[in-house]
């Protein structure tokens, strides 16, 4: 059997250095903050580490992948607000300035 689900995703882009400090955060951190927010709403993301490298800095960070999953199909809606709301979650507990979050048809900064 084969289903299909119209394409979705939103990749949340997050850096591991708290603002312009010189603490950082590492990938065990993300993956727990993710397996929190999974259990308590009952989806599934991917984290994939990354490196950023920008204009007289560098630092590693994470990407945190959600799709429309044919297996629980959702609103295209649904996805991006579960982003959205991790997201946020992230910010806050990874203390960033900003985090982006990447989608088939736009690229929204929070602030």
């Amino acid at each position: 059997m084969i289903k299909e689900v119209p394409i979705y995703q939103a990749t949340i882009s997050l850096g591991l250095r708290e603002q312009y400090t010189d603490k950082y955060h590492n990938i065990n951190e993300v993956i727990e903050i993710c397996q929190e927010y999974c259990d308590s709403i009952g989806i599934c993301v991917t984290v994939t580490p990354t490196y950023f490298i920008y204009t007289e800095g560098r630092e590693d960070g994470c990407f945190i992948g959600l799709i429309n999953y044919p297996r629980f199909p959702s609103s295209l809606e649904d996805i991006y607000n579960k982003a959205f709301n991790l997201a946020c979650i992230l910010k806050e507990k990874f203390n960033q300035l900003k985090v982006s979050i990447i989608c088939n048809d736009k690229t929204v900064m929070i602030e």
